[in-house]
């Protein structure tokens, strides 16, 4: 793989990023629907890293359920795509999808913690928004696994939820920043990171990208804030 001039590149995936946001409000606010436009804003930024590499163009997605699943944005890129969920009903929706964009995205049942993959053997790999739906020691667990299955010179991208998200301290404390939490009718564990606290995980990986985001935005008629953490490392 070739990431020669990196620093130039981050600065266009800045530049293509903003871009991205502004045409997305625009088709907002105008009601167009000429394509698809993906509400997952951080995957836009690894795919533009994925296209500059020259591996084989297979891609993982842990946590690929959803009624907007965005392997179709990798599928649409030309990637060979393998995802997987815990939840029947979001693999559902999500090949729901698939099928009315003529896609095939190969969403199956799985589990992060124990990936029904070889060492080794698919390019890229992500896990958006779905990682810290568990304890921190699976988490680590998972994060293991999807490094083992990732090539040599792959990319991951993975993300968490910080303690600046506006959920902290809700629900049932399970200690070290854990809480079990209702989400749609149902517990959910969600786990809170600060800022370091997963760089350990990463430190046999080259670093690439590290963002702390913090969103405010109206949920359900309140003012809510949300605190996440956005890795992009390459596996030596």
């Amino acid at each position: 793989m070739k990431l020669a001039g990196l620093g130039l590149q981050k600065l266009w995936v800045e530049v293509i990023y903003t871009l991205y946001r502004s045409f997305e409000n625009s088709l907002k606010a105008s009601g167009a629907r000429a394509m698809e436009v993906f509400k997952q804003i951080p995957l836009y930024r690894f795919l533009m890293l994925c296209n500059e590499c020259s591996l084989d163009k297979t891609i993982l997605d842990c946590g690929a359920g959803g009624d907007t699943p965005p392997l179709s944005l990798f599928s649409s890129n030309g990637y060979e795509t393998i995802g997987i969920d815990a939840d029947i009903k979001q693999i559902e929706r999500a090949n729901k999808f698939a099928e009315q964009k003529g896609q095939s995205l190969n969403i199956q049942l799985g589990d992060m913690r124990s990936l029904e993959l070889e060492n080794d053997s698919v390019s890229y790999v992500y896990s958006y928004n779905s990682i810290f739906h568990m304890k921190k020691a699976e988490v680590e667990q998972s994060i293991q696994e999807m490094k083992r299955v990732l090539r040599p010179n792959g990319l991951l991208f993975v993300n968490f939820l910080t303690l600046k998200d506006f959920r902290v301290g809700d629900g049932v404390d399970l200690g070290n920043d854990q809480y079990e939490q209702i989400e749609d009718d149902l517990p959910v564990i969600h786990s809170y990171y600060d800022y370091n606290e997963a760089d350990y995980m990463f430190e046999d990986m080259e670093f690439i990208y590290k963002e702390d985001r913090v969103l405010e935005r109206i949920f359900e008629g309140e003012r809510i804030r949300q605190g996440f953490i956005d890795y992009i490392l390459m596996k030596r």
